[in-house]
């Protein structure tokens, strides 16, 4: 796939990411850049963070795509995604950035993992999976955004495996693939992952409508 064409025929080679977290910069830009698509992070821009005030996914990835489209006059691309515990009722679900900071920890990867295994102690149901919503607009008033979603499946582990990834990586296991996600390399993770699953879909979508 060369280039991947918006629904009025011009070329959609240009891409605003409503976020400023380096690690979907590096997967989005490796899974885009095959289809011909430059991604440019809205930190680049100028574009603050927008406010992520929604109970699902889905409206808050719409959300930061609209203002990401609004502030730069390009289309924006936003996912919203998380780590959703089946013992947890799907916690941390979309508080995944901030679980820690709920209950007046500090913000970071680290302080979320601790709570989280906090929050399994004794549970015996470790499923879980890693789900990811993409909003792609091609302008901020875009009726017709695209919306594509998906899931990544695993158990929850004690203790960390891997250096690689970021987030919850080191706890979330892959039994399929006998290594926790921040076990996998760069490549491996970018073709199996949550946000490579949502991102084939969105893709397709836009092949669809060239």
């Amino acid at each position: 796939m060369s280039e991947v064409r918006e629904r009025h025929g011009a070329p959609l080679n240009k891409v605003v990411l409503a976020s400023n977290n380096a690690g979907k910069l590096r997967e989005f830009a490796a899974l885009l850049g095959a289809a011909g698509i430059e991604l440019i992070a809205q930190g680049e821009l100028g574009v603050p963070e927008a406010e992520e005030p929604h109970p699902t996914f889905v409206e808050n990835a719409l959300a930061k795509a609209r203002h990401a489209a609004k502030l730069t006059g390009l289309p924006a691309l936003a996912d919203d995604s998380g780590l959703c515990v089946r013992a947890l009722r799907g916690a941390p679900g979309v508080y995944s950035a901030r679980y820690a900071q709920l209950a007046g920890g500090e913000k970071s990867d680290a302080a979320n993992n601790a709570r989280l295994v906090s929050a399994l102690q004794g549970q015996t149901d470790r499923r879980a999976y890693y789900y990811c919503v993409l909003a792609l607009v091609r302008h901020a008033d875009d009726p017709e955004p695209l919306i594509a979603e998906g899931r990544w499946r695993g158990e929850m582990l004690d203790a960390p495996r891997g250096s690689h990834g970021f987030g919850y990586d080191p706890y979330f296991f892959l039994p399929s693939l006998n290594a926790s996600a921040a076990e996998l390399e760069p490549a491996v993770k970018n073709a199996s992952s949550h946000r490579a699953i949502a991102l084939r879909h969105l893709l397709a979508r836009l092949t669809e409508e060239a």
